[in-house]
Formats: structure tokens, C-alpha cells, sequence
């Protein structure tokens, strides 16, 4: 931890500082400029609370230099890991993208889905059975009957499914309807309850970005599932929120290989919710793979004018099949394949 004192800091407010740092066991290293006396304290900074001494005379800002988030740090652990569902990879060569409807509707629907995930070549289908909508009044979900529904048309493929958990007491029945992974939403990016939870169990969880939330912010979401035990995570880029109204979020593509470099655990992307248009889902989808993605969440429908839920970003089953080709050419490109 670094602790810049203010300008002509006295002899005795230094002092303090020092005796603090101290009494925590560790040690300090005093550099001294002209006007400027920086201390650093050397040693388990953990055992030091930044607003300890933000609030003692003479401090003027305190910078930790460690980490907090240790267990989904590259730091802690530098190889890349691979998080497996029913033996299928997210993470390491082989590039994953999970397809399915926004929503689950009705049987029918679904199989029609599953189909044409099958046939896309996908390996993993998602749909929502429980929905966040902005709207009370905007469809919820079918709940429980669309869990049912969800396994059934994937169980017919042996695809694992994803979908969405919104409220900590259907923890119970995800793991009773054997969820293959957990997903959490962007609005419950920062829901500390219900990460500690799913950090409990031994699922593999998804975790969307908040819509405004920075990258630091994301990853210590993510230490809270870590923390409970629970290391198979997965970060999942779905937009930020800007002033910008042409369309529904701002892809960061950029968040893609600082979260590489700053995590050892999988990277996948949403274009759907990014762009918010079918039209807008091949160029961002692509860009994702492109920039080291390790895999993608794509929205697919079997009628996407008949959609429930977010029709306007659905892909119709053949325009995910050419998706597909045109992603495999791209993977191939950058080394991996899909």
C-alpha cells in the first residue's frame, strides 16, 4: 500500500503514519522529495484498511498496490483454466458458443430451438425461464414450467443447458432441475447474497457484467462466488451503458484482453444484448472471437417476429448456421478452433 502525504506534511503526521503501519506488523519505506513524502508499507497489505489511514492528519491519498481479488487473479494462478460442462470446454483452444431463445415459451418452440442449435453446430443451448424485464408489466418467464420445458428440448440432444437466476430461493430447484450452468444477470452483477450462494455449490456460473460497472468491479463480483468455494466462473461481456442511443449497449471489446491478462478464468460475449438488433449480432460476434473471446452467448428463434422476448436481437436457426461458418473461419485465423 502506498500513502502520499500531503504537501509539508510535519515530522509528527509522518510519525503517525508510521506507528500505524507498524502496529499492523509490517514495515515501511519512507521516500522523501522535495515537497512530497511517500510511504509505502511492505508486508500483507491485506492487514491494512485504506480508510484507516485515509482519515489520519497529513495523508493525502492512499493506493493499494496488491490485488483484492486473489483467487481469480493471473497473478495467483498464471496458466489459463478451462471450465468444463458435461466434458465440453469453455476456455483453452476450442471456442464455445451457446445458442438459444431469449425466453422459453412453449414446447414446441423449444424443440424447434434445440434443433436448430444442433444444427448450427452449437454445443450448448440456452433459454430463460425466469426473465429481469424493466417492465412489471413485460413478460417474466414461465418459472419453473420453463425449466421443465428448457431440459426437455435440450435432454432430446444431450445439449447442457444455461439459463438465468434471479432470486437466491430457486437455488434449491436449479440444482433439482440439474442446471448445467448458473447464469448471472448484469443487474445482479452486484448482488452479494446471491453470489455467495451460488459460490456454494458446484456448478459452473456465468457472470454478466453490470451495465455500468468497471472492470475492478466485475472481477470482485467474481471473488465473492470464488470465495465460497466455487471456482467455475465464467466472465461474460454483454455491453456498458453510455450516453449513446443509436443502439442498445456499447460492445467493449476492449474488456476482452484486459480481463485475459488480469483473470485465469474463461471470457465469453454477448452480442445480442450488446447490439439489441439481429442485424448488428455477426459483425459483434465476430469482433469477439477476433479479440480472443472464449466463446459467445448468441439469441436464436425459431420465428424471431413471434418472439416473447427481445424478437428484435433473435437470429432465425439458418442465419445462426452461416454465423457459425463465418465464426470457424475466424477462430481458425487466431489460432483455435470452434
Amino acid at each position: 500500500m502506498i500513502i502520499v502525504m500531503q504537501y509539508h506534511a510535519s515530522d509528527a503526521q509522518i510519525s503517525n503514519v508510521i506507528g500505524h503501519i507498524r502496529e499492523a506488523g509490517l514495515k515501511e519505506h519512507v521516500s522523501r522529495g522535495a515537497e512530497l513524502v511517500i510511504i509505502g508499507a511492505i508486508g500483507d497489505e491485506d492487514k491494512l484498511d485504506p480508510a484507516r489511514f485515509e482519515v489520519l492528519p497529513g495523508v493525502e491519498r492512499v493506493t493499494r498496490v496488491a490485488k483484492q481479488y486473489k483467487i481469480v487473479s493471473r497473478v495467483t494462478h498464471p496458466a489459463g483454466s478451462v471450465i468444463r460442462v458435461r466434458g465440453i470446454p469453455i476456455g483453452g483452444e476450442q471456442i464455445q458458443v451457446i445458442g438459444g431463445p431469449c425466453s422459453v415459451e412453449t414446447p414446441e418452440q423449444m424443440a424447434l430451438a434445440a434443433q436448430g442449435v444442433v444444427d448450427a453446430g452449437c454445443r450448448m443451448m440456452r433459454g430463460g425461464a425466469f426473465k429481469p424485464r424493466t417492465s412489471p408489466y413485460a413478460f417474466q418467464g414461465l418459472g419453473v414450467q420453463g425449466l421443465e420445458y428448457l431440459k426437455e428440448a435440450a435432454g432430446r440432444h444431450n445439449l447442457p443447458i444455461v439459463t438465468e437466476l434471479m432470486d437466491v430461493r430457486m437455488l434449491d430447484t436449479f440444482m433439482e432441475y440439474d442446471v448445467d450452468v448458473i447464469q448471472i444477470g448484469a443487474r445482479n452483477m452486484q448482488n452479494f447474497d446471491l453470489l455467495k450462494e451460488v459460490g456454494r455449490v458446484n456448478k459452473p456460473v456465468i457472470l454478466k457484467r453490470g451495465l455500468s460497472a468497471t472492470i475492478s468491479e466485475w472481477l470482485m463480483a467474481a471473488e465473492y462466488i470464488a470465495a465460497g468455494g466455487n471456482h467455475h466462473i465464467i466472465f461474460c461481456e454483454r455491453g456498458i451503458r453510455t450516453f449513446e442511443t443509436a443502439y442498445r449497449n456499447v460492445l467493449d471489446v476492449t474488456a476482452i484482453p484486459v480481463l485475459k491478462r488480469e483473470t485465469h478464468l474463461p471470457v465469453i460475449v454477448d452480442p445480442s444484448h450488446a447490439g439489441g438488433k439481429a442485424w448488428m449480432v455477426p459483425a459483434l460476434a465476430q469482433a469477439a472471437v477476433a479479440a480472443g473471446a472464449d466463446g459467445l452467448l448468441i439469441e436464436m428463434h425459431p420465428n424471431p417476429c413471434e418472439a416473447w422476448c427481445d424478437a428484435d436481437q433473435a437470429l432465425a436457426p439458418g442465419e445462426l448456421a452461416q454465423l457459425m461458418k463465418t465464426l470457424a473461419a475466424i477462430a481458425g485465423a487466431v489460432g483455435r478452433s470452434l
